[in-house]
């Protein structure tokens, strides 16, 4: 029984879905398993609607005395009879009688029957009457209540598809059946939810596998979903199951066209589709019919695909040749291929079906009257169609028809753009509620929706607005059309094309190129697109792409020669390089091609058809008239000045041409005849506006009258009051420094336009310019709260971060992101924003993990937006994963600010996979590389930035890094002179070298660039950078007071201050650069270390570092964490017990807060070496030496493995202290602690000649200065018996410092006498 009931509900769907012989093949399988005589009514209704009148009255007559079957027999012997040519009224009126005679007393089966019957032919109503009945007779058949849900789901009318869920889930109560679980489906695809729909049809899939129809829906489901990748997979799966299946063919088909734009792809799938129609259906017309439209809308007017889609229709035309949609469909083929004369052919002949009105063919006669410049004719035949259109309601081709004969006989711009826009909102009313799907695109027309665009476009000026001024209005609505079009069909790249144009004209140009690039990509040989990037590089003055694009265009396309766009574009590039003569040869020659000499003329050369629009056949008059003028040839300028006068007399373009003639008056000087030309264009006129601008321009250039400037634009406003011309008065106003003034005329165009978010963002803008925040911040809340201006939330916000309202500012962002932003494209692009920006916010509020979770959040919706870009704007790709990359680098710089380098490095890598030539982040991730002493993979990554940049400065620098580590100091030094020499005060290049020549050990090499540096500039003593420099190599060569007096001079600059403070606290509190904390060295200058003077000179210099510190003013969590250190190092500096523990518990906040902060570790160490607490110290020394070194840390690393050496010198350790020393070393060749530790280990194991070794590097890079080093220098010269060396080093120590305690008692003396004996 359900196996049967499975059958039937197969049956009914192909019936209702007209598949009539798939029908008929699936009731013959059906009849050689079951008997029942609805399978041969079911096989006469399929016969009767593919046309075979006789076979099926004769099977029908067969079946008319059944009881059962008797009602829907009679009805369908009706339907069959009318169907004849000549219909015998006398038979259809008995037939009727009898139906009526049998509705009396049919049983229930008959009446449901009866209904199926109707219900398949559409006639909802009475079928619902029919079912109704039999439901109270059968007191509540289940499958009486699954055919009412069918009816009413299938009715088109909302009160009765909102009833009918309800009763498919009555009918589904007892068991799963599929004719209810499909119906059912149906219902949630009514109601637009269709992953509801698609649980139920993965329902009968499972249950009823070999259920064909069920597949198909899902497919289709799939795509109102907009998964094209799934949908595609589902027509592949349903190809397995059914070969030719038809559905998954025009599938494939259309998803070659929509989405790839591969022609040839579709064209080889429209003839399996043919192909398949021709096996399964032959006899189908209206199927034939149905398969065929939407190609035609979809495909660009391609001849490859047209022809196969006239086959189609051709071929059900000869079926159904009674039908004027068939006739009307073909004629718009027509159309489509430009053969108006056989469109109208078609049109003729589907207007002569007396039994049906085609108004259609009737819209398309109109269009190809309009198209032949018949206009009066077209006129006439639109007005009548207005009137048909009052009682069967708008059209919106009818209305661009209008708008198109209204531009036509040159009526005003503004009643165009009405009927344009009129023409686009009724024809979008009727999208409202579809899906995307196969009668989306049929309804959606693309090709219908480019031909608006283009008629908005006739209406803009050609080229992109001037700096600052608005573009066309028209654009906008261009704009929305071609976005949503590019959204729903990508392959279609003409709509990618006319994008770009707009985006041009809109002044767009970084997304003009975008587009043009996609189209580019998927065609290399578009010349429209390549002629428009040369327009686009000529804008920017860029003659060489110009050039190159035009030469592309040539090399793809030689037929371009033809096209007088071409020359006019490569006249235009030879007159801004200067060669005149060329430029002038190039424009007369556009002038002689065939077709070029009547305005907007189109005519037929030896190849194809050359376009040139009305703006840009001026422009080659116009260009030629200023080449020759500029060449000096005047009185030729003015000739070809006269003929386009001549030739453009009493046509719209008349005005530019004398725009264009009051140009060349001010080339002459002659500013007065220019106004006096200008004055004669009057508001009724096309031109107006831009020759008020051009008034203005002289006033406000030549005149300099600010006055007579803002008057051309009141004069606007008073002659043509729109929101534009106010527009043009606010930015006026604003271009003259008068915001006020501006801000009141915005706030009366908003009155005009309150919908115009671009006019509430300037009045925003304006309020800011006029430091009026607090009424910007106002004005932009009252804004938001009508919730038409929700964009201005974004504004909002930046104006109340800049203003440091964080708090105001969080608040603002997270309303906007407490909706969900769903699926959409735009919204998931705002949220985006919003959480980049949230994050920026709670950075300067040093909310550092909820700016971490605000970018991971940003990061995960622009990967939903990256994946929808692809579907809906290709164009845009490359910009989205620019805006993934900054996404990726600002989470990468938040884990290196928290010193989460591995993270770090992940995340630059991701930016990387977006933006594989992003110079900025190749450069951070280099510096990471290098921080993390990962050299290797940090010379790849400065290599990769050099190949493209030679002289990369920060690549340079990091190179030179790499080289010092590998000590290949010519190398490195060979990378520093390139770019000193180049310029020998570039300070931060400077000031790098001294680092690594320090840390390279070759301090003696710093002095000759400093020397160079004061050459280049006789004031260099007071720069602040020099200053710095100079100061770093004097602290380091063992100078600290030098180094002090040179800090200071840079400590008040802004980009030298920071740094020169923390170097002056350095030195304050630690001058002799000891161990803090060390015990080693502690008693040997005991004498010295606890002197009144040395305590009190300590004391001065601590309070002195605590004033410094309050001029620190951190811009970064790292910077707040560096100063709080430094504080309580200077804490630690009293050496007073309670000062320490203070310290002491500041730091281990820090640590436990930051993790592995070795600065943080290194002061919890130095802090419990002075309250004694050794062991606690190394625990914390030993987490240090485990870790990796890294360049950032570079001097907390030394502190620390020297501390930890002096820990395992004083405890005997010298072998564990030796590995610590020699890792000082490795990145420090100047360290003279290292180099002193170093040699009191030898000392103590009386090896004094290696102990004098160490102690001479340390004495070297100590610069001399350190008498405790030239002490125990000399001590171990007198020990190893180098008596002279020893004498000389106490000379050199008593000189700086006589009284230095036990030099001329212990040595020098016994140095002395040695030599004597």
């Amino acid at each position: 029984m359900e196996e049967e009931d499975t059958t039937l509900a197969l049956i009914k769907y192909y019936c209702y879905e007209k598949y009539f012989n798939h029908a008929i093949s699936s009731v013959s399988a059906a009849q050689r398993k079951y008997s029942s005589p609805i399978y041969i009514f079911f096989h006469a209704y399929a016969s009767l609607m593919q046309g075979e009148i006789q076979e099926a009255t004769a099977e029908l007559d067969t079946i008319r005395d059944d009881r059962e079957l008797s009602l829907c027999t009679l009805m369908a012997l009706v339907y069959a009879e009318k169907k004849k040519p000549n219909p015998d009224r006398d038979i259809i009126q008995e037939l009727d009688a009898k139906v009526k005679e049998d509705r009396k007393s049919a049983p229930p089966k008959s009446l449901y029957h009866a209904g199926t019957f109707l219900w398949l032919l559409g006639r909802n109503d009475k079928a619902r009457e029919y079912t109704e009945r039999m439901i109270k007779l059968s007191n509540g058949s289940r499958e009486g209540i699954i055919l009412k849900a069918w009816i009413d789901v299938t009715s088109g009318k909302d009160t009765y598809i909102r009833k009918a869920g309800k009763y498919f889930d009555e009918g589904l109560k007892e068991r799963a059946d599929v004719f209810a679980l499909m119906g059912k489906a149906q219902y949630y695809e009514c109601r637009q939810n269709y992953s509801g729909a698609l649980e139920m049809v993965n329902q009968v899939i499972v249950s009823f596998s070999g259920f064909i129809p069920a597949l198909i829906k899902k497919m289709k489901l799939l795509l109102s979903l907009q998964d094209w990748d799934q949908t595609i997979d589902a027509a592949h799966r349903l190809l397995q199951k059914d070969k030719n299946n038809l559905e998954a063919l025009r599938m494939l088909a259309l998803h070659s066209l929509c989405r790839d734009g591969d022609i040839t792809e579709a064209v080889k799938q429209l003839s399996n589709l043919i192909n398949g129609l021709d096996i399964l259906e032959p006899n189908n017309a209206e199927l034939y019919f149905r398969m065929s439209v939407a190609f035609t809308r979809v495909c660009g007017r391609s001849d490859k695909v047209i022809e196969q889609t006239f086959r189609m229709v051709d071929r059900a035309y000869s079926m159904a040749s009674r039908d004027p949609d068939l006739a009307t469909e073909l004629g718009y083929q027509m159309v489509l291929q430009g053969r108006i004369k056989e469109a109208m052919k078609w049109y003729k002949i589907a207007i002569t079906n007396k039994e049906k009105t085609s108004v259609s063919a009737l819209t398309g006669i109109a269009r190809c009257q309009i198209i032949e410049g018949l206009l009066d004719d077209a006129e006439q035949q639109l007005e009548f169609l207005s009137e048909i259109q009052q009682s069967i309601g708008k059209s919106g081709e009818l209305l661009y028809l209008q708008a198109v004969l209204a531009g036509k006989k040159l009526q005003p711009q503004a009643e165009v753009t009405n009927l344009l826009n009129d023409a686009v909102d009724t024809h979008f009313s009727s999208l409202q509620g579809l899906p995307l799907g196969v009668e989306y695109l049929e309804k959606m027309n693309p090709d219908f929706l480019l031909e608006i665009v283009k008629e908005y476009l006739a209406l803009c000026p050609s080229k992109p607005p001037a700096a600052g001024q608005p573009p066309a209005p028209q654009l906008q609505h261009c704009a929305t059309l071609l976005d949503t079009v590019v959204k729903i069909v990508p392959g279609l790249l003409h709509a990618v094309f006319l994008l770009a144009k707009v985006r041009y004209q809109s002044g767009d140009i970084d997304g003009a190129q975008s587009s043009l690039n996609h189209c580019l990509e998927q065609c290399p040989s578009h010349a429209d697109a390549h002629l428009l990037l040369a327009q686009i590089h000529l804008l920017q003055g860029n003659m060489m792409l110009c050039n190159q694009s035009l030469e592309l265009c040539l090399s793809h396309n030689f037929e371009i020669r033809d096209h007088p766009l071409y020359h006019l574009i490569k006249a235009q590039a030879k007159k801004k390089t200067g060669e005149l003569g060329e430029a002038i040869q190039t424009l007369q020659m556009a002038m002689s091609l065939p077709g070029v000499r009547r305005a907007g003329s189109s005519s037929k050369s030896k190849h194809k058809k050359t376009e040139l629009n009305s703006a840009d056949y001026v422009s080659l008059f116009l260009e030629l008239a200023e080449a020759l003028w500029l060449n000096g040839e005047q009185h030729e300028a003015a000739k070809v000045m006269q003929d386009a006068i001549n030739e453009f007399s009493g046509t719209p373009e008349e005005l530019r041409v004398t725009i264009a003639n009051a140009d060349l008056a001010l080339l002459r000087g002659d500013t007065e005849l220019a106004l006096s030309m200008l004055r004669n264009i009057t508001p009724e006129q096309p031109y107006y506006i831009s020759a008020k601008e051009k008034m203005a321009d002289i006033y406000l250039k030549h005149r300099r009258e600010k006055r007579l400037y803002t008057s051309c634009y009141r004069e606007m406003v008073e002659k043509l009051p729109s929101p534009h011309t106010y527009l043009l008065l606010g930015d006026a106003y604003m271009n003259i420094q008068e915001p006020e003034k501006a801000i009141e005329v915005y706030e009366q165009a908003l009155k005009k336009n309150p919908k115009d978010g671009a006019l509430a963002s300037k009045i925003g803008k304006a309020l800011v310019k006029t430091h009026n925040y607090v009424k910007a911040i106002t004005y932009y809340e009252a804004a938001l709260k009508t919730e038409q201006q929700n964009f201005l939330r974004y504004d909002l916000a930046e104006l109340l971060m800049k203003m440091r309202q964080h708090d105001r500012c969080e608040k603002v962002l997270n309303e906007a992101l407490a909706h969900d932003p769903g699926n959409e494209l735009p919204a998931l692009s705002d949220t985006c924003h919003y959480l980049v920006l949230l994050a920026k916010v709670q950075i300067k509020e040093e909310k550092n993990e909820e700016a971490l979770l605000s970018l991971q959040k940003a990061r995960d919706v622009q990967a939903k937006v990256l994946k929808r870009v692809q579907l809906e704007q290709p164009d845009a790709v490359p910009a989205q994963k620019q805006r993934a990359a900054e996404i990726c680098a600002e989470i990468a710089k938040h884990y290196t600010s928290q010193r989460g380098y591995e993270r770090a490095v992940k995340f630059y890598k991701e930016a990387l996979v977006y933006c594989e030539t992003d110079r900025k982040v190749m450069l951070e991730l280099a510096r990471l590389y290098l921080t993390l002493d990962e050299v290797d993979l940090c010379q790849h990554q400065c290599a990769e930035i050099l190949k493209n940049d030679n002289f990369n400065e920060d690549a340079t620098l990091m190179m030179a890094d790499i080289n010092f580590r590998k000590q290949d100091y010519d190398r490195a030094l060979s990378n520093f002179e390139q770019l000193l020499t180049y310029k020998p005060d570039n300070y931060p290049t400077l000031s790098h070298l001294i680092d690594l020549l320090r840390r390279a050990g070759k301090l003696e090499n710093i002095p000759s660039f400093l020397d160079k540096a004061e050459k280049h500039c006789s004031r260099i003593k007071l720069d602040p950078g020099f200053n710095y420099c100079k100061g770093l190599y004097l602290w380091y060569t063992g100078e600290p007071i030098d180094a002090l007096l040179h800090f200071n001079k840079a400590r008040k600059d802004n980009d030298w201050g920071q740094n020169a403070v923390y170097n002056m606290i350095e030195i304050l509190l630690n001058p002799d650069n000891d161990t803090i904390g060390g015990e080693v060295f502690e008693n040997l200058d005991g004498e010295i270390g606890n002197s009144t003077e040395k305590q009190e000179s300590e004391q001065l210099a601590v309070r002195t570092a605590e004033k410094l510190l309050k001029e620190i003013k951190p811009q970064t969590p790292g910077g707040h964490v560096q100063l709080r250190i430094l504080e309580n190092y200077c804490l630690l500096s009293t050496k007073q017990k309670a000062n320490v523990e203070k310290a002491l518990s500041v730091f281990t906040e820090i640590a436990n807060n930051e993790k592995d902060h070795v600065p943080a570790l290194l002061a919890m160490a130095t802090a419990y070496m002075m309250l004694k607490q050794t062991p606690r110290a190394r625990n914390q020394l030993k987490r240090i030496a485990k870790m990796n070194w890294n360049i950032a840390d570079a001097d907390e690393f030394e502190k620390s493995w020297l501390l930890l050496a002096d820990i395992y010198i004083h405890s005997g350790k010298y072998d564990m202290a030796a590995d610590l020393l020699k890792r000082c070393l490795n990145h420090n060749k100047s360290c003279c602690k290292a180099y002193e530790y170093q040699g009191y280990i030898m000392e103590k194991d009386q090896a004094f000649r290696d102990a004098a070794l160490n102690y001479e590097m340390a004495w070297k890079y100590g610069n001399q200065k350190n008498p405790a080093i030239g002490y125990k220098l000399a001590f171990n010269y007198l020990k190893a018996k180098r008596y002279v060396e020893a004498i000389d080093v106490c000379h050199k120590v008593l000189a700086a410092h006589p009284d230095y305690p036990k030099m001329r008692k212990e040595i020098l003396d016994k140095a002395r006498a040695a030599l004597r004996s």
